[in-house]
């Protein structure tokens, strides 16, 4: 087994840049499936699932590898929020599986709903989904416990490197094989000493003396800022008094109740729309009582930025998705029918919205 592991993580990392490229034409491809044949949203969320569980292993692999090749350098340096999550994965062994965990549930989450769906009654199905919040809403308060800041989304390091980039396949080795005995060969000429022959074509700022870009403008976006400097779990700022750690608890509950009430409002049929008002007023109530970070802290205003446009989904939730969105949707994949390009993409419409009828976590919070 472990032969078998070591053997496909050096095929890995020799094949990573086709590996990288499968992946993604993959993906696009599962857009397109549900409504071609019978089960197709389930095959379609499956290989969606898939991918996404394959591609988390991926890049804690190839993570781990290029952490250990000194020779690796960047072109681009790592995003805040990969610093952050990477920094926190490394620092804390209870923050690296809770966020693994929180993952892959919501990796699975509409894989197993649509299993669920097929296989054991409505009331045990709304069950389980009920399950599957209380579960993550734990991780994500046991996450708010361990580190104190605000949570971000997602919460383990993404793939922010480009493969073609990624060291050759001479000098990398898979983690789990042994390391190979050092062979003793004269040093090598650097590569900047390779070259010491034909000089360097002069920069722009130095030849023309009209130049478009300024000295200031070339030299700004190279500035440090405090960001660059500030050590990477302390990227966030720790929640400071009560009103911080209330407004992060309703946020992270926020889903829990929402479900919780579209199990009730199926039930009683009375309040049809208090699912989405509730979860409505605790998006408001989280926002205001939020902190508003400064200019400088730009991972915890890029985090607060996402929240908010999230809350765009509302338009495909509950009675806001009844009674304005899908009508809206339905009207239009009509007038679009005869449309020679808009007609395709309105044929796409319409097969996905039994999806998000049918569905609760197609559109849940």
């Amino acid at each position: 087994m472990a032969s078998s592991k070591a053997r496909y993580e050096a095929f890995l990392i020799n094949n990573v840049s086709t590996i990288s490229t499968l992946e993604s034409s993959l993906r696009s491809i599962t857009w397109f499936l549900p409504g071609r044949f019978k089960d197709a949203e389930l095959a379609s969320e499956a290989l969606t699932t898939l991918l996404n569980i394959m591609s988390m292993y991926h890049d804690t692999l190839l993570a781990r590898i290029v952490k250990s090749n000194a020779s690796y350098r960047p072109l681009i340096p790592s995003s805040l929020h990969t610093r952050f999550t990477r920094a926190w994965t490394d620092k804390d062994v209870l923050y690296k599986w809770a966020a693994r965990a929180l993952e892959i549930i919501r990796f699975t989450e509409l894989v197993v709903e649509m299993a669920l769906r097929r296989k054991v009654s409505e009331k045990f199905r709304w069950r389980s989904i009920i399950l599957l919040e209380v579960i993550k809403a734990s991780l994500r308060l046991l996450l708010l416990k361990v580190t104190r800041r605000p949570l971000i989304s997602p919460p383990i390091p993404e793939r922010d490197f480009d493969p073609t980039t990624f060291p050759p396949s001479s000098n990398a080795s898979s983690p789990t094989l042994a390391p190979s005995s050092p062979q003793h060969s004269p040093p090598l000429t650097p590569d900047h000493l390779r070259n010491n022959v034909v000089p360097l074509s002069p920069h722009p700022l130095l030849t023309s003396a009209q130049s478009d870009t300024s000295a200031e403008d070339y030299l700004l976006p190279k500035a440090l800022t405090t960001s660059s400097v500030k050590p990477s779990p302390s990227l966030l700022r720790s929640l400071s008094g009560p009103r911080d750690w209330i407004a992060e608890s309703i946020y992270i509950l926020r889903p829990l109740v929402y479900a919780s009430l579209v199990v009730a409002d199926k039930k009683s049929q009375d309040h049809p729309s208090r699912a989405v008002i509730v979860a409505l007023f605790m998006e408001f109530v989280s926002r205001n009582l939020r902190r508003t970070p400064p200019p400088s802290a730009a991972l915890e205003r890029t985090e607060y930025a996402r929240r908010d446009k999230d809350m765009v989904w509302y338009l495909l939730r509950g009675s806001i998705w009844e009674s304005y969105t899908k009508p809206k949707l339905e009207s239009f994949v009509t007038r679009t029918s005869q449309a020679p390009l808009l007609g395709l993409f309105g044929a796409l419409v319409k097969d996905w919205i039994p999806l998000i009828d049918t569905y609760y976590y197609y559109t849940a919070p």
